[in-house]
Order: C-alpha cells, then sequence, then structure tokens
C-alpha cells in the first residue's frame, strides 16, 4: 500500500507538470510506469487487485497537443438556442487533466484511510436468519463437496477448450488434429467397451452352461449312481440296479458334455440326441432297450441281464474317457 500510495504521488506530479508545459517530454505515456496491484487484505495470500493507468496514458498522448478552440455555437434566425436545450460542450483536455490531478489525489486520500471493521448488525442478521427459516426456502443448503468438484472439472474442461480455441485460431491445423484426437479416442474406447462387453457377455453363458441343472441326471455324480446299482444288485433287487446302472451312463455322458443338461428329457430323447455315425450309439441303445423294458414296461429282471447292463454302461464309461485321452493327445 505505501509503494501504491508514492506511485499515486509520482502520478499527480506527471500529470501537474503536463498540463503546464503541455509537450511531448512532460506528455510521455511512458512516465505513468507500469499499472499496480494492490493487496486488499494482510497477509500473504491475501488478494490482489489490479490498479491499471491506460486512461492516464491515453490522456498524456492527447496533452502532448494544445487545446482545439470551441466550435462557435449555432444561431437559428435571430435566436440562440437556450442553455437547456443544448448539447453541454465536451472537456477539453486542459480540464480533462485537472480531473485526472483530482482522482489521483482522491485515490491517495483513499488508500491513506484506515477502513475499520465492518460493525455487526445484529438485528439485520436475526431478520434475515427469520426469512431463511421460512418454508420456502428450506430446501436450500450449502452445496456439497460433490457438487464443489463437478463445478470446478467443468470450470477446468472449459478453460482448457478456450485454450484450445484459441490455439485454433493462431493455427488452424492444431485445431483439427485435437478434434480427430478426440474423435479416435472416443472411437478407441468404444471399441474396447464392447470387445469387454462381449467376453464378460461370453463367460456369462459359459457359466450358465457350466453350471449344474437341478434334477438333472448329472448333477448327482455317475459314480454315485453306479455304486447304488451295486448295492441293489447285492440284494437281487435287478430291476433297480438297471435303473442305476442307466442312469450312472447318463450322467457320465451328459457331465462331459455331450448334451445340455436338462431334467425333462427321455430315454429315446438322450438316445436320439447322439449322431449316428457316432460308436458309442449301439451301446446306448441296448442300454436303453434294457431299462425301458424292466422299467417302463415291467419285465422281470435278473442278474444275466443286470450284468449285460452293467457291462454296456461300463463299456460306455471307458469309451469316453478313451477319447478324452486321445483328445489331450
Amino acid at each position: 500500500m505505501t509503494e501504491y500510495r508514492q506511485h499515486l504521488e509520482a502520478l499527480g506530479a506527471v500529470v501537474e507538470a503536463c498540463a503546464k508545459a503541455r509537450d511531448a517530454k512532460t506528455c510521455d505515456p511512458a512516465l505513468v510506469g507500469q499499472d499496480d496491484r494492490v493487496s486488499l487484505d494482510k497477509g500473504r495470500n491475501a488478494e490482489r487487485r489490479p490498479v491499471r493507468y491506460d486512461w492516464l496514458r491515453v490522456l498524456l498522448q492527447q496533452a502532448q497537443k494544445k487545446d482545439a478552440p470551441r466550435a462557435a455555437m449555432i444561431v437559428v434566425g435571430a435566436k440562440i438556442a437556450q442553455a437547456s436545450d443544448a448539447l453541454p460542450p465536451p472537456p477539453t483536455t486542459t480540464e480533462l487533466l485537472q480531473s485526472a490531478e483530482k482522482r489521483l489525489a482522491a485515490d491517495d486520500q483513499q488508500a491513506g484511510d484506515q477502513v475499520g471493521p465492518e460493525p455487526e448488525n445484529a438485528v439485520q442478521r436475526k431478520a434475515m436468519e427469520q426469512v431463511l427459516a421460512g418454508r420456502q426456502f428450506r430446501g436450500l443448503g450449502q452445496t456439497s463437496p460433490v457438487e464443489s468438484l463437478k463445478e470446478k472439472v467443468n470450470n477446468w474442461l472449459n478453460s482448457l477448450f478456450a485454450r484450445v480455441e484459441g490455439l485454433g485460431a493462431r493455427a488452424p491445423w492444431l485445431g483439427r488434429a485435437a478434434v480427430a484426437s478426440f474423435i479416435l479416442t472416443v472411437c478407441v474406447g468404444l471399441a474396447w467397451g464392447l470387445v469387454q462387453f462381449e467376453r464378460r457377455r461370453r463367460i456369462h453363458l459359459t457359466e450358465e452352461i457350466m453350471a449344474p441343472v437341478r434334477d438333472a441326471p448329472s448333477s448327482r455324480d455317475w459314480q454315485l449312481w453306479l455304486e447304488d446299482a451295486r448295492k441293489a444288485a447285492g440284494v437281487g433287487l435287478w430291476r433297480e440296479a438297471i435303473h442305476c446302472v442307466y442312469w450312472a451312463a447318463i450322467s457320465h455322458l451328459e457331465s462331459r458334455r455331450l448334451w445340455p443338461a436338462d431334467c425333462a428329457r427321455t430315454p429315446r430323447e438322450y438316445l436320439a440326441l447322439m449322431a449316428g455315425e457316432d460308436p458309442r450309439r449301439v451301446g446306448l441303445a441296448a442300454l436303453t432297450g434294457s431299462f425301458e423294458r424292466t422299467w417302463y414296461g415291467g419285465r422281470a429282471a435278473g442278474e444275466g441281464e443286470y450284468r449285460r447292463a452293467e457291462e454296456l454302461a461300463q463299456g460306455l464309461i471307458a469309451s469316453q474317457v478313451l477319447s478324452m485321452r486321445g483328445m489331450g493327445r
């Protein structure tokens, strides 16, 4: 503030000297010097307000010439226009210099005044609080941190686009390159997003296919079916034993993804799902026939038919294991 007041005093002396001499030396705009930045508050991080003197530089440049004579008053007919009807004449350069001296002196006086703290108006504050407590202001509140962050991001983007626009005005190719880069980045981002979406979709479908289906034959391990079959055969329940042997074979084939798991498929439908050229079809057809005759047809079964059914099931299981090993080689 002290330097600012000293500058104002120097400018007042420059204007006074220019008003007396009215020449290029004393009225040089360079004598004004640089603009000031005045601290409004005390402290290192106090806000600084710029004080510009472009108006004074223009005035000094104009003051290098003498005042032009005022234009003669126009007489219309024999009467002179009344003062209230005529426009006031523009001020002369001398009058402008006098006004400049007064302005600089007023600024110096204002800078020297010690401005005390504003009085706390308790009555006005209380009245304002009562107004803000009304129903129409209940929805108002302070800005949340998220809203403040959004505002900062928007301001940053606006300033970034403004700088890019300025660069584009000076170098048109730079603006086109920035637009092309932005479009390319958006396209790459969309392509990457589509690839990730398709990959997640495939993983989701694979999980659905691989997930066990409730009450399907493969939901129970084929070894358990085979164990139940041997337990039933041990007590002479040959019909139950053939039933468990059949579902052991179906559970094994289904667990190897030979067909999708389904809890409502019939034995004939399982047989139809196997390709005609598949060598396992003959064994599955024989096992299906034995199962249908004893379980659905009500035909009595014996140990020989059970042994034949277990042999067919073991052949289907063994052929599946051998085919998997061959694929591994």
